[in-house]
């Protein structure tokens, strides 16, 4: 197997307006490559975290009228899915493609996480790079710099994370679109495996 590229074409299909049209073009250019990413990656993730770890695809299954507007390939230690567990994303949205840690609101370890961010806070923040972003909602591309978080800006985080139910935690790396790393197959697998190395500390008080 080769690593994919992703390319501007891939994009685009974001760009693509009604359900039909786009779901095909996400089927035909971008699915395959997502497919060939979560299978090229399971064995180093599995290695990383000590247990299998399984590649899902996101299929967009439930979507019966709004396209949608990013799409991924997420690794899980579970077999038949992963939003109900800590897990690892690659994906994109038609400006970017993001590397990340992820716990979103169908899991119940939300809590058991931000009790663990909120203890070991101090060695996180110095663990993360500055330049990895945070989101605490996967259906918004905004997201915060980690350099420029606050320890107030953390602890209003780690609160939502106990307390609203569709507050989530999401951290790692923003690619733009047209970056050449995303052209170069072996520069932008080594930047995944980085990445993925680098929010490991995340995946582990997950639990």
């Amino acid at each position: 197997m080769t690593f994919p590229a992703f390319e501007s074409s891939d994009f685009d299909v974001f760009t693509i307006p009604g359900l039909v049209p786009r779901m095909q073009a996400l089927i035909e250019r971008v699915r395959p490559k997502l497919t060939l990413l979560g299978d090229e990656l399971a064995p180093f993730l599995s290695a990383q975290c000590g247990e299998p770890m399984f590649p899902h695809v996101a299929k967009h299954a439930r979507r019966t009228i709004n396209p949608p507007a990013d799409t991924w390939v997420a690794w899980a230690n579970n077999k038949k899915g992963y939003k109900a567990h800590p897990h690892f994303q690659v994906g994109l949205w038609s400006t970017h493609l993001f590397v990340q840690f992820a716990v979103i609101y169908e899991s119940g370890n939300k809590e058991t996480f931000a009790r663990h961010l909120e203890k070991k806070l101090t060695s996180i923040r110095k663990q993360i790079p500055a330049d990895y972003r945070w989101s605490t909602d996967h259906m918004q591309p905004d997201t915060m710099r980690h350099g420029d978080m606050s320890k107030n800006d953390f602890a209003l985080m780690i609160d939502k994370l106990q307390q609203v139910k569709k507050t989530e935690a999401l951290c790692g790396i923003r690619i733009e679109r047209g970056d050449p790393l995303l052209a170069s197959p072996d520069r932008f697998a080594e930047t995944i495996k980085q990445t993925f190395e680098q929010v490991m500390p995340l995946y582990r008080i997950a639990f």
